[in-house]
């Protein structure tokens, strides 16, 4: 096997042709219905759902009113990577998004490499609306007076971890009563739940129930999946509207005081959740074949979804912050907790309602873009050919779609939210990073057609190093701590919860009586329970709590992280400093366009802010997809036995 076929590229030209053929023969050809108008609802069906809904609680949590320049950096980012997207999609008006483009741009390892992820990408993400959608539902009908065992409700990871941890706080001192609602959940869940053997029967049986319906929906057809999504839409966009209007005459300004409590780390804390909020934008680049206008629909859609969002986001973080303290916020149902709170409980009710509307419409565009992936894949011969199927009479790729469907459903009866929440998001953003870095490679090629649109070109050669020494300066005066104990790696205080789940009973006495005896006047007054004392004492006084578990009797690898354990976290940002140098360079040396070069900056940052443990799940489905290219894909390659038109040489 020689190396350069490894990067051999498909042309411009002959996947054109090959879409013309296609559309000319009816054979593998998808139906064509799509507007601008149904382009930008599916990017507000994709984009609106779990972020103002639910991730938006924690965020503002974290970050305070300021939660809202979140939102703006995280939507320029995207912006920015829907220049390129949108670019691509004018120039290669076919379904496949990201895998096509890098396809074309950087041959055909690189783009089996961001299929694979993309396939991750759409099958993790449309597992975490599927969850999210399943704890909305199961809550209106709790609100109804239907009560669903917990254990056909949550997933076995989030039931097994939460006794786990439940069972070492209340050894901890803490009550059952006093843990947080999602702990006495999961406890319940595996103490009631069926038991085969050892094995708890815990499985998240709603979510499997949307995911079937969806699923049956999008094999059906693009028309009727459109119809949907523009109903649900149209459903949610005027409840966050009736909230907005609602809300705003409850606002308290004294609470945006103070407007940025916990300064920018803060509000970057929340970049993994917001980010989420917006992915799937890109899903509307898989639909290019079925656009009636691919060149001028597909940009149009994607930046007026992104901009319509992007202030609808920052309106509701503005009036949830300014109707109750940002402290109050870090819960699942952020819009209903406020309004019930007010004692507007009939408007919390249809807040639930729309919820699942908007969960569900969510779910449909990403259940549409996975399969759309493995037909392009399989059209090259990367798949098995029965992935590029075509209904004969719905036009749709449905063997895919029936994969899709039981890929996703499986899992979603038994992952975890959070770990799946992330994993999505790194999928996407290195697939926005080689989107950007596509462009910027294919910038000055003089010999591919080009589209109607066309990224606006600013050179970076001298703006990018620029704001590099700038982001230098910044670093080292006014965030110069920060800073240092990053580059010296100084050991972190770690948080309560993280002391008090680590601690046997013996030791966990052992603190709470070295506790009582320091400060007998205040520990008296206070329960047993030894985790909600410290954390008092942190929210008091972050340094005197350093102070205080400095003296705690009980080994420095409970009480802080240091040394490789927490360097390891830090790997991430160091592989974005290395990258920004060499991007920097790159811009100097090639006039890069500053647009897609910001985009592939904030993204690749993104990706930084990620834990290094998303990073080696990324790592580990990567190898897996190589092992698969090099044992199926690489040898059935349509290109490597000369089915495509001659490649495109550098």
């Amino acid at each position: 096997m020689s190396f350069s076929n490894l990067f051999r590229k498909k042309s411009v030209d002959a996947i054109l042709k090959q879409v013309k053929k296609n559309e000319a023969d009816g054979h593998g050809a998808l139906g064509k219905h799509l507007t601008t108008r149904d382009l930008t609802a599916f990017g507000i069906a994709a984009i609106v759902g779990a972020g103002i809904f639910s991730t938006i609680g924690k965020a503002s949590s974290d970050g305070g009113p300021a939660v809202i320049f979140l939102f703006l950096f995280t939507a320029l980012a995207c912006g920015f990577a829907a220049f390129a997207y949108a670019e691509f999609a004018s120039m290669v008006p076919v379904s496949g998004s990201a895998y096509t483009y890098s396809y074309v741009a950087f041959g055909e390892l690189i783009a089996w490499i961001i299929g694979w992820a993309l396939i991750m990408e759409y099958a993790i993400g449309n597992i975490t609306v599927a969850i999210s959608w399943s704890d909305y539902f199961t809550g209106l009908l709790a609100s109804g007076g239907i009560h669903l065992p917990q254990w056909i409700q949550m997933d076995y990871l989030t039931a097994s971890n939460g006794y786990a941890e439940a069972t070492a706080l209340m050894q901890g001192g803490k009550s059952f009563e006093n843990l947080s609602a999602a702990l006495q959940a999961a406890h319940e869940a595996w103490t009631t739940s069926p038991v085969i053997g050892s094995f708890h029967f815990v499985a998240d049986l709603p979510a499997l129930l949307i995911i079937i319906i969806i699923t049956g929906l999008v094999y059906r057809g693009m028309k009727e999946s459109r119809n949907a999504s523009n109903l649900m839409v149209v459903v949610k966009l005027a409840i966050i509207l009736l909230v907005i209007a609602v809300g705003v005459f409850y606002v308290d300004t004294e609470n945006w005081n103070p407007f940025a409590p916990n300064g920018i780390n803060g509000v970057l804390k929340g970049v993994s959740a917001v980010f989420f909020a917006y992915i799937g934008f890109d899903a509307i680049s898989t639909t290019a074949e079925e656009c009636k206008d691919p060149q001028r629909d597909l940009p149009r859609g994607m930046m007026w979804a992104i901009v319509i969002c992007t202030i609808l986001y920052i309106v509701i973080a503005l009036v949830l912050t300014g109707m109750v303290n940002y402290k109050e916020l870090n819960v699942g149902d952020p819009l209903a907790f406020v309004f019930e709170k007010l004692d507007l409980k009939w408007l919390s009710g249809i807040i639930a309602v729309s919820a699942v509307v908007a969960m569900a419409s969510v779910l449909l565009v990403f259940q549409m873009g996975q399969p759309r992936i493995w037909m392009s894949m399989s059209r090259d011969g990367l798949l098995p050919k029965r992935f590029s199927k075509v209904h004969p009479k719905y036009k749709t790729p449905s063997y895919a779609t029936i994969v899709t469907g039981f890929v996703v459903a499986i899992p979603a009866l038994f992952l975890n939210l959070t770990m799946v929440t992330d994993l999505c998001s790194i999928g996407t953003l290195f697939a926005f990073v080689l989107v950007c870095a596509g462009v910027l490679v294919l910038q000055d090629k003089k010999d591919i057609p080009r589209g109607k649109f066309k990224t606006p070109y600013i050179n970076a050669k001298y703006i990018a190093p620029v704001l590099v020494v700038a982001g230098l300066v910044f670093a080292f005066t006014v965030n110069q701590k920060a800073t240092m104990d990053f580059i010296t790696n100084v050991p972190q205080v770690n948080e309560p919860s993280a002391i008090v789940t680590a601690l046997t009973k013996e030791e966990a006495t052992g603190v709470y009586n070295q506790l009582l005896q320091g400060d007998k006047a205040h520990i008296a007054k206070e329960t047993q329970d030894l985790e909600h004392i410290l954390s008092n004492y942190k929210e008091e006084d972050a340094g005197k709590y350093a102070e205080m578990v400095a003296g705690l009797p009980i080994k420095d690898s409970v009480k802080y992280e240091s040394g490789l354990a927490l360097f390891q976290h830090k790997i991430p940002m160091w592989i974005f400093f290395i990258v920004l140098i060499g991007l920097t360079v790159w811009a100097y040396r090639k006039n890069l366009s500053l647009i897609p070069l910001l985009g592939l900056v904030c993204c690749l940052y993104m990706m930084a802010e990620l834990s290094v443990w998303n990073w080696i799940y990324f790592t580990i489905w990567l190898l897996i997809g190589l092992a698969i290219y090099f044992g199926y894909s690489q040898k059935n390659s349509k290109l490597n036995f000369n089915k495509m038109e001659p490649t495109l040489n550098d």
